[in-house]
């Protein structure tokens, strides 16, 4: 018994270890275009994030934001610069959705960067 417990835990933690690690991007520019590209790709459905949060969630516009990201590819701030045809509660429960995104790549230590993005919603 001790010995199939044992081998199940050393599978579970070699499962682990294989799991899919962030990489490591160093370069801004690349930063910046990989997580527009990720943002971008999370907008189509049907498994993006964003496709599928809008659809629980009745939203219609643009929204042009300046995200700022951070070391793991956590969102740090997120400013509205504008809006087209959305509305101020769409915006903002958008806006909190997406600090909670989390991108997949990792940057420097203690690097933060910035870029203006813009979400059609029709």
């Amino acid at each position: 018994m001790k010995k199939i417990l044992l081998l199940v835990i050393m599978i579970t933690l070699g499962l682990t270890s294989m799991a899919q690690k962030k990489v490591l991007i160093e370069d801004k520019d690349q930063i910046i275009e990989r997580a527009k590209a990720e943002l971008d790709s999370a907008m189509v459905g049907p498994e993006g994030s964003i496709y599928l949060w809008a659809q629980k969630n009745p939203i219609k516009g643009e929204y042009i934001f300046d995200i700022s990201i951070w070391e793991k590819g956590t969102v740090t701030s997120i400013y509205v610069v504008g809006s087209n045809n959305g509305t101020i509660d769409a915006q903002n429960r958008f806006r909190s959705f997406l600090m909670e995104f989390q991108f997949n790549f990792k940057m420097p230590k203690g690097k933060s960067y910035k870029f203006r993005h813009s979400f059609v919603f029709n």
